[in-house]
């Protein structure tokens, strides 16, 4: 099996993200790598923006800067409509500092106990920014969102995903995303959305590179 011919930094310490990142990419000749992988021992950036944006360009720009690949910087979050678009660029840490996936379900529920069932919509967001330091004469940082529809039910259902999954009955799909296959996911997810949208800049991209390497590699 011919190996992937080109790195990418997902500049995360977040499995769950990096699974969902490395399936979307899987037709591509493309080995994601994570920070861990890539800068071993390094502390992830403070993510300490005041929206989903900030902080997606803090981390593309502080893992491009210090591996010098190409990168793709990402945050996510969950905005329900009764709470003003809260939990928001938070919601990681919605119930307090290094709070557990748990912790900040059941932060979630008791905030929304008194609100009624058609007054519980809400969506995840994502925004991805894709940095290449090598660029010459093009734009170095792209910026592209995507975005899930749906309402939080009253307790958890499903065992998959990570983060608010359980919780978050998809719209399009009539169960929670915790309760969606893989595959569903990543057919529907604000990732997937994000990523579909990337998607054409990032394989002009890596065929560009490719072929760059290529022609030097002949040259010699």
């Amino acid at each position: 099996m011919t190996p992937p011919a080109f790195s990418l930094l997902l500049a995360t310490s977040n499995r769950g993200k990096l699974a969902e990142l490395t399936a979307l990419l899987a037709d591509l000749p493309i080995e994601v790598v994570s920070l861990a992988q890539a800068l071993p021992g390094r502390d992830q950036a403070v993510e300490d923006g005041a929206t989903l944006e900030d902080n997606a360009r803090i981390k593309a720009r502080a893992g491009a800067a210090a591996a010098v690949m190409v990168t793709i910087g990402e945050d996510s979050g969950l905005e329900v409509d009764a709470l003003g678009g809260r939990p928001g660029v938070r919601s990681a840490r919605f119930a307090k500092e290094g709070a557990t996936d748990a912790e900040n379900n059941a932060a979630l529920l008791a905030a929304l106990d008194d609100v009624d069932d058609d007054q519980r919509a809400a969506r995840f967001r994502t925004v991805m920014i894709l940095i290449d330091p090598w660029a010459e004469g093009e734009p170095k940082e792209l910026v592209f969102e995507g975005k899930c529809e749906g309402t939080i039910a009253r307790a958890p259902s499903g065992t998959g995903g990570f983060g608010y999954d359980p919780l978050f009955l998809v719209t399009a799909a009539g169960r929670t995303m915790a309760e969606l296959s893989a595959d569903e996911k990543n057919q529907l997810s604000h990732r997937a959305q994000a990523f579909a949208a990337l998607r054409p800049a990032l394989h002009d991209l890596v065929f560009r590179r490719i072929a760059q390497a290529a022609h030097v590699a002949g040259g010699r």
